[in-house]
């Protein structure tokens, strides 16, 4: 964490649900950063389960559960596009800030398709953290630089699980019992875990 500069790591994420390898990635962010902003947010390459709204809450209840005064939801940064929501971020937080944008190393291939990403990532570094399945590719990298981006590789491995298995498995190690709670409260993703 730098004393002179504030680095703000930016974290936003289809949590459709947020599980608890969101929960490492945050807790790890929280301990590596000044100030950590978490939102749910529509993917347009994927489709959702649970509404922008209950996404949201589910994210509250994981961050609540976390306790690091440092990470908190801000759903004033959730768009589609992240070069909208780093403007979003620039007007709270000022221009004088290091930004880092939190992605998982599965996304890596589709920056090159990103919203003006020319000028999304001069102001950006990328901060990759590894999923299974999707090894950091040099192409794809070599592609990032290119586009003139900045990139680094989280020094912290997640635990191997995604929201989408546990939609099709139900699997209820993968979240935190909160989560559970709302979404059994809320009947999501009935039709997939026969919850």
């Amino acid at each position: 964490m730098s004393a002179s500069k504030p680095h703000i790591a930016l974290f936003g994420t289809s949590a459709d649900p947020p599980t608890i390898g969101h929960q490492g990635i945050l807790r790890w962010l929280g301990e590596h950063y000044d100030q950590v902003a978490v939102w749910a947010s529509d993917n347009p390459f994927k489709e959702h389960g649970a509404t922008l709204s209950q996404r949201s809450a589910m994210l509250r209840l994981l961050t609540e559960d976390l306790g690091c005064e440092n990470v908190a939801v801000d759903e004033r940064l959730s768009d589609r596009r992240s070069l909208n929501t780093l403007k979003k971020a620039q007007e709270i937080w000022g221009e004088n800030i290091t930004f880092s944008l939190v992605i998982g190393s599965d996304l890596i291939t589709q920056i090159p398709r990103w919203y003006r990403v020319k000028d999304l990532l001069p102001q950006v570094t990328l901060l990759i953290f590894p999923r299974k399945g999707y090894p950091l590719q040099p192409e794809a990298l070599q592609q990032i630089e290119a586009l003139q981006g900045t990139w680094q590789a989280a020094t912290y491995v997640p635990p191997a699980v995604s929201s989408s298995e546990y939609r099709s498995e139900g699997t209820a190690t993968m979240l935190i019992p909160s989560i559970i709670h709302y979404i059994q409260s809320q009947g999501l993703y009935q039709e997939n875990c026969g919850e």
